[in-house]
């Protein structure tokens, strides 16, 4: 008896949970999408400088190691430079060495993964949610407990300074 009661709130917990999962991610897209910015090139020249939009619209990337952001370590959020969505908290950035600033994750809901197949590789594409400006890349070589390295360029990213976040 006491193994059907267990068995069935087991069933019922999964089942709860599963259904709570699905909600919160039909509504972060739902939000998420009905928040979507989007420009044509032009109107994006006019906001963005050619620099900024040869990264965040044309897939561009910064040289390794001139970025502002690649050894920058106070505390805040970084957002798309695009469209000011927070995407990075600063406790989730690292030195990585490889030239561009890393972080080991992303705000939740604020990236999304593109596969990308140029320059003949396979990488991972991260973009803004919001207004498709694309970030950089993720890999599965991150040294923390996440094991990724989300490699972005400098340009598509804007820091505001919070003294009180960690």
């Amino acid at each position: 008896m006491m193994k059907n009661y267990l068995l069935s709130f087991i069933l019922l917990f999964t089942a709860t949970t599963k259904l709570i999962s699905q909600n919160k991610s039909y509504s972060k897209d739902k939000i998420m999408s009905e928040k979507k910015i989007i420009k044509s090139d032009k109107e994006w020249k006019e906001i963005l400088s050619e620099e900024e939009f040869h990264i965040l619209r044309n897939k561009g990337t910064e040289y390794p190691h001139t970025g502002k952001y690649n050894l920058h370590f106070e505390n805040g959020v970084y957002n798309c430079n695009g469209c000011n969505t927070p995407l990075f908290e600063s406790d989730q950035k690292f030195e990585s060495d490889c030239g561009w600033p890393s972080f080991d994750d992303a705000i939740e809901g604020a990236v999304k993964y593109v596969d990308d197949f140029s320059h003949n590789m396979v990488r991972t594409e991260i973009v803004c949610v919001r207004c498709d400006g694309h970030l950089g890349h993720v890999f599965d070589d991150g040294p923390t407990d996440t094991g990724k390295r989300y490699c972005v360029n400098s340009i598509s990213i804007d820091f505001n300074k919070n003294p009180n976040k960690k």
